[in-house]
């Protein structure tokens, strides 16, 4: 177990409705969660402020399930610009410190300091400096957990919320980390926290005292992982930041408001997921995708997942659309409603050569159009221009995802 360096996990508190009480102070005083659409009642609470959490509203919810735990619940509409704003702000603060940064999500990132020490002291003083910090300047509240390895310091800036600092070291993680439930270590699905259950695993400490051999019958390769997670035996780098070498893939995933049942509800949502990716991968620089991969819930909660490539390597968001229908097409999934779907895209290549079809002609005039799109949606917001497709459904229409917002594989935040 390597414990020399020193790794911490920064998650700004409420995000989303922090940002808004910064733009509008007197939402401080008041319960709001920020939503998708305040003029339809399926809306999705994607943040709530603390007034709002006292009264139950959780994220996830649709607002009219949030209004009756709090009936002065004030809806506000989700500002994304606004919000990618704030994260390159309090990113710029972050890079004062280190130039080893890696986001995950819009409100979240991992920092190596191991290097900073010599500078800025230990890594509680840098988490403090930092904390103090982002609130003097931005107006916005962050948690900050230490650790040598990502995983614990993930759990560390999880544990006390809001504006806080939490260290697990070497020496107190039996008496932090190992108290936690194993569901909340990172990567630990629901079915996985099932299976775990069921082995009456039910603590991180518990997890990491388990006989690994038996984890990895139970788990395969993954129980092995789990297990060295469990026992802080975690070493992945954090990525440079702007090093975009290292990205594997581009995904988002949501979880809709209602169930879907039509194949046409279905491909409208992964177009809307689609124009997402395509967005981030546009910006990105990566190049194209030639592979494409979908995951599928039901509403038994069941997940299905599939990968196929493309006609050829892509950016566009239509292809990206239809080649993950083409895969939907071909799951088993016994005609149960969905609940939630998700697109990654892999496989990146610049390769710009004509082919025999002239396929660099056709997507040079898709880039131009997808550039001026992605100019639109950045100036007067990502609602600003829709798909004709995806207006014909009032509700999938109101649907905002936009990069970051949405982590991949997960629900909304």
């Amino acid at each position: 177990m390597n414990t020399d360096r020193c790794i911490l996990h920064s998650d700004l508190n409420n995000f989303y409705a922090s940002v808004e009480m910064v733009k509008n102070p007197a939402l401080r005083e008041v319960p709001i969660a920020v939503t998708g659409s305040i003029k339809d009642r399926h809306g999705i609470v994607l943040a709530k402020n603390m007034l709002a959490k006292g009264f139950g509203v959780r994220t996830g919810e649709v607002l009219w399930q949030a209004r009756k735990k709090c009936p002065a619940l004030l809806a506000v509409p989700a500002d994304f610009p606004a919000y990618l704003a704030m994260s390159k702000a309090v990113r710029a603060i972050y890079a004062r410190f280190t130039d080893r940064i890696e986001a995950f999500g819009i409100d979240e990132c991992w920092l190596d300091v191991t290097a900073s020490r010599y500078l800025f002291g230990d890594g509680e003083n840098i988490a403090q400096t930092i904390r103090e910090t982002v609130k003097r300047e931005c107006g916005v509240t962050v948690s900050v957990g230490v650790s040598w390895n990502k995983i614990f310091a993930k759990l560390a800036s999880d544990m006390k919320k809001p504006d806080a600092v939490t260290v697990v070291s070497p020496e107190n993680y039996r008496e932090t980390a190992w108290k936690l439930p194993a569901a909340d270590l990172l990567y630990v699905g629901k079915s996985t926290a099932r299976k775990l259950t069921f082995l009456g695993i039910t603590t991180i400490g518990e997890l990491a005292l388990y006989d690994e051999g038996a984890l990895i019958q139970e788990l395969g390769k993954w129980g092995k992982v789990l297990h060295e997670y469990a026992n802080g035996n975690e070493s992945s780098p954090v990525r440079e930041a702007g090093d975009e070498r290292t990205v594997k893939s581009i995904g988002n995933s949501l979880t809709c408001y209602r169930d879907l049942e039509e194949e046409d509800e279905i491909y409208m949502l992964f177009l809307l997921l689609a124009d997402s990716v395509a967005g981030r991968l546009l910006e990105s620089g990566l190049g194209r995708a030639g592979t494409v991969k979908i995951s599928v819930t039901d509403t038994d909660l069941r997940r299905y997942g599939k990968q196929g490539k493309t006609e050829g390597p892509t950016r566009n968001a239509k292809e990206l659309a239809d080649t993950a229908m083409h895969l939907f097409r071909t799951l088993e999934t016994k005609g149960k409603p969905v609940r939630a779907l998700g697109i990654t895209v892999c496989e990146f290549s610049e390769n710009e050569q004509l082919d025999l079809f002239g396929r660099s002609e056709q997507e040079e005039k898709r880039d131009r159009a997808d550039k001026a799109v992605a100019g639109i949606r950045e100036k007067y917001g990502n609602s600003a221009i829709r798909r004709a497709t995806v207006m014909q459904d009032e509700h999938l229409s109101e649907l905002d995802i936009k990069d970051g917002h949405i982590r991949p594989g997960g629900d909304a935040k």
